[in-house]
């Protein structure tokens, strides 16, 4: 009874082992290489899959998903003799797996060898200052290159990025100082652009500044002279209307002659010839006003 016990102990021992041998579940993005007997039979996709036991063997799980791995510095020399260190970060995806399986032993140090080869035979054309400022280039040389070695691994490379161009520091330090010179010259050529700039601008104000004042002084003056001709013409019409005999016009005349005599400049102050004309003027004028008037003419006979 104890014998038949333990028989059936080890015949479900067994046929759990050979279902744990022929039930297989492939996680989603993983993919499962099935060999018959050491020779590759078939690829397992993600579910559930039977594989035939212990004559079947599944290999380790391959990852489908994007990868990322990133490269120690390497060391390149420069077209212009220059050696520096580049990191580099790649980014690929498994598109086959039975021939990243059996096409090549170690993908991750293959491409490793392979960026680094490719990176100084491109970076050997370049000189630094090429090399600095061209890294969208340097991508694109190596994404085509990987890309082409590695289709008949099972592997596309989707991106390849540099992450950091390590010059020496003696290279670093001369590049800062020409830096900073360029900086302050063109710092220098600003300040004397801003200053001359402000100048020139200083100069057109003063020029349109003195072009309106000398407009204003002229409209000025157009405008005195137009006054002045105006208040002439109405005293003459004024004068005119009136109609002043001589004794008026010598009057006034006489008049004016002290406001000729004023002022600091005047000095001498002389008599025109006029004076005595004006003077007899008036005295006739009176002479005539209070002078007794004419006998009427005797009568006729």
């Amino acid at each position: 009874m104890e014998a038949g016990l333990l028989v059936l102990v080890i015949i479900a021992v067994f046929a759990l082992l050979v279902a744990g041998r022929t039930v297989r579940i492939i996680p989603q993005a993983r993919a499962g290489v099935v060999e018959r007997l050491g020779r590759y039979q078939r690829t397992l996709s993600p579910g559930l899959g039977i594989v035939v036991p212990f004559i079947d063997r599944v290999r380790p799980l391959i990852d489908l998903r994007e990868q990322v791995v990133t490269f120690k510095p390497a060391g390149v020399i420069t077209g212009d003799n220059v050696g520096i260190q580049i990191d580099s970060v790649l980014y690929f995806t498994i598109t086959d797996p039975k021939s990243v399986s059996y096409e090549v032993a170690n993908p991750l140090q293959a491409i490793e060898q392979l960026t680094v080869t490719t990176l100084r035979n491109v970076i050997g054309g370049m000189t630094l200052e090429e090399a600095l400022t061209s890294r969208d280039t340097i991508n694109s040389q190596l994404r085509t290159v990987l890309d082409d070695a590695t289709g008949r691994w099972g592997i596309r490379v989707n991106r390849v990025e540099v992450k950091a161009i390590d010059p020496p520091a003696t290279i670093q330090e001369a590049m800062e100082k020409q830096m900073r010179a360029g900086r302050d010259r063109r710092a220098a050529i600003l300040t004397a652009e801003g200053s001359k700039q402000s100048q020139i601008l200083n100069a057109e104000g003063e020029k349109q500044a003195s072009v309106l004042r000398a407009e204003g002084q002229r409209t000025a003056a157009i405008l005195r002279s137009e006054g002045e001709a105006k208040a002439i013409d109405t005293v003459f019409q004024a004068i005119h209307a009136g109609d002043p005999d001589q004794g008026l016009l010598s009057y006034q005349y006489l008049q004016m002659l002290p406001r000729l005599a004023q002022g600091d400049a005047n000095k001498i102050f002389i008599i025109p010839s006029e004076f005595s004309q004006a003077l007899g003027n008036i005295g006739g004028a009176i002479s005539g006003a209070v002078r007794p008037p004419a006998p009427p003419p005797p009568p006729a006979a």
